[in-house]
């Protein structure tokens, strides 16, 4: 599939080392504001909506993990970005990991949080797309949201909630269902030994999605790569515990070395 022009955000240090920060499964480039602030005072921050997501287009589908991947390789040309730092949550992780696989020019650090390499069985992901196609996003938008945060976060910031509720009921059901059809069709499993960019690996400690073993599964394939376990976080964890996921992508862009932590 060819390329489409995805849309994207630049703030931060005009001059500073980019850093391309890519969306969940369902989001756009606002579940990034709790990381704009920090990132920006050091990066050049570029935040993107996958296809099919957010503010970009919405080719028909169904979609492949590398077509994400080229959007983004796309991207960097169009900025006349050679190479830059790559941080994704859940899908975004995914593509992460498919860009410093196949593009490692273009990617010098990787982050990716709350994520994993094969997340089957397929047929979850091929059902959820036949149900947006068929009832909207909106359908499966509470079950989605409900995953995203733990109970405790979500009764205390019912607002947060509610605006990523709407967030997801409001993404093409085109652009979610075929984004679906790709994790489904997804296995980078076999391509983990190549990565030899500096890597970090993050989980939320009470993500049901994507919980650690899925972190240590990826950090066990890629050389030198570490491991972060975030208290109190669900599958966003960058939101739910922003100021922990905050410091630790700061050290890992900065270069610092990551020893492994647990709850």
């Amino acid at each position: 599939m060819t390329p489409v022009p995805v849309h994207a955000t630049i703030d931060g240090k005009p001059d500073g080392p980019v850093v391309l920060l890519a969306n969940s499964l369902g989001s756009t480039i606002q579940m990034w504001e709790p990381q704009l602030s920090a990132l920006g005072e050091v990066f050049r921050v570029v935040r993107y909506d996958h296809r099919g997501h957010g503010a970009s287009p919405v080719p028909a589908g169904p979609y492949r993990l590398a077509d994400l991947g080229e959007d983004v390789v796309a991207l960097l040309d169009r900025l006349e970005i050679a190479r830059a730092s790559f941080c994704g949550v859940s899908l975004g992780g995914m593509v992460g990991l498919w860009l410093a696989a196949n593009a490692p020019e273009r990617v010098d650090r990787l982050v990716v949080c709350c994520s994993s390499a094969d997340i089957g069985p397929a047929h979850t992901w091929t059902e959820r797309a036949a149900t947006v196609r068929a009832h909207s996003t909106d359908a499966v938008a509470d079950t989605v949201v409900g995953r995203w945060f733990t109970p405790g976060f979500a009764q205390r910031n019912p607002a947060t909630v509610a605006r990523m509720r709407a967030m997801i009921a409001a993404t093409p059901p085109e652009g979610y269902a075929s984004c679906c059809e790709a994790i489904a069709a997804m296995d980078l499993v076999p391509a983990l030994g190549s990565i030899r960019a500096p890597t970090l690996v993050i989980a939320g400690a009470d993500d049901p999605v994507t919980p650690p073993e899925h972190a240590r599964r990826i950090a066990g394939a890629v050389a030198g790569a570490a491991v972060a376990v975030v208290d109190d976080g669900a599958h966003l964890a960058n939101v739910e515990q922003a100021e922990r996921v905050n410091r630790l992508l700061l050290a890992h862009l900065a270069g610092a070395p990551q020893q492994e932590t647990t709850p």
